[in-house]
């Protein structure tokens, strides 16, 4: 019956939790010492990420994706405290998606972590805007029209657990599309799109729910005002979500959206690329050639504007809130675990006896690697994990060190 002590990340408080089999049996306020308590990681529900990329050098799109591969993603994701997560295949031909969405039901059907830790599936395009800026660094020849009936053969080859779609509000059919979809209770995202207002609202009306990673995939240079920004931002029925890896988006920019969408609209997502965790260097997948930069930055190859995807896991864009936006650690938390449940209709993640016990341990550290302080933001703090359960087992592998 696995027993460990942290701090409870509503209260900040030191509390002793006690698991048993799935469900948290106990869970205790304790007393320690000031210097005890700082040493202590956090202890929150599990973080759930809805759009990771791959990992380690592995593309969920990759036309040669392995369920050994999967299970070796999902294994690191869970050594860096992601409990839950939705793998992303992104533009691609018919047969790569196809092939991945295959790949990815046999691992969930074969593989126990992978069943416990892959919460759905997440397709971004290939309906998505042709334009250079909108795309990012989405192949051109692969990006088309929307297209249902392709779409629900993906879907069959997942076993029917693709739960988010990333489409252009702009792109042909995307109306009907997003119909179809939100019938079948697929949510339906707008990301990679330079829509006019008229087709966002359109794109509203017919069902869509989300703004992907809200802020990029988009022109360097926008009108003033209108813009799609703007529309998505004043779009009441549409929540957001954001990447806060520093580089993605400005925090002043962070904290602009945080306001108008509110932390309870707005989800938190890594969109860690399949290079997260390579050392710096020139790579490629498929159609796709991005280089990994010595300050962490990943960017299409050949250029410093477009970003490819983040080198950053969930962990590092809630502790990145804390320090630059002041938010507490409990609406940090929230982003990355509460609001993705809400959006996709899932039991609320609770810490409280009886809860699932599918948690995430990590603490706050300064930057200068000193030891543990509080989070209260308005300082370069940096985040360390420090285990995951999930479904009350311990499935986090030990570091060497």
């Amino acid at each position: 019956m696995p027993r460990f002590r942290a701090r409870h990340y509503r209260t900040l408080q030191p509390v002793d939790v006690t698991i048993d089999g799935e469900l948290i049996a106990d869970i205790s306020e304790t007393d320690c010492s000031d210097e005890e308590l700082k040493q202590l990681p956090y202890v929150s529900p599990g973080f759930f990420d809805i759009q990771i990329n791959g990992y380690n050098g592995i593309w969920f799109s990759s036309a040669t994706l392995t369920t050994d591969q999967v299970a070796s993603v999902t294994q690191a994701l869970v050594n860096k405290s992601v409990a839950r997560y939705f793998p992303t295949l992104i533009t691609n031909s018919f047969d790569a998606l196809h092939h991945g969405f295959k790949i990815l039901r046999q691992a969930y059907e074969q593989n126990p972590l992978v069943h416990d830790c892959v919460a759905g599936y997440h397709l971004e395009g290939p309906y998505i805007s042709a334009e250079d800026g909108p795309r990012g660094a989405h192949p051109l020849q692969h990006v088309r029209a929307a297209d249902y009936d392709e779409f629900q053969k993906l879907q069959d080859a997942s076993g029917g657990r693709i739960r988010l779609v990333t489409l252009a509000a702009e792109a042909e059919n995307a109306v009907p599309f997003i119909q179809q979809c939100a019938a079948e209770g697929v949510v339906v995202s707008l990301g990679h799109s330079a829509a006019s207002a008229d087709q966002i609202g359109a794109a509203v009306a017919a069902g869509a729910r989300l703004s992907t990673h809200l802020g990029n995939g988009a022109h360097a240079v926008l009108p003033r005002h209108p813009n799609y920004l703007w529309d998505q931002l004043a779009e009441d029925n549409l929540w957001a979500s954001i990447i806060a890896d520093g580089w993605h988006l400005p925090d002043s920019v962070l904290k602009c959206f945080l306001r108008c969408k509110s932390p309870g609209r707005t989800i938190l997502t890594c969109d860690v690329s399949g290079f997260g965790g390579c050392p710096p260097g020139t790579y490629a997948e498929g159609d796709v050639d991005v280089e990994v930069l010595d300050d962490g930055r990943i960017v299409v190859a050949g250029q410093r504007q477009f970003l490819a995807g983040s080198g950053s896991v969930t962990g590092d864009c809630v502790v990145h809130l804390i320090s630059t936006c002041g938010l507490s650690v409990q609406d940090a938390v929230a982003l990355a675990t509460v609001n993705p449940a809400a959006l996709f209709n899932e039991t609320l993640p609770e810490l409280e006896v009886g809860a699932i016990a599918t948690l995430s341990l990590f603490r706050v550290c300064e930057s200068r690697e000193n030891p543990e302080v509080e989070a209260d933001g308005g300082r370069s703090l940096t985040f360390v994990p420090s285990g995951t359960f999930v479904r009350g087992k311990s499935v986090t592998e030990p570091r060497n060190g």
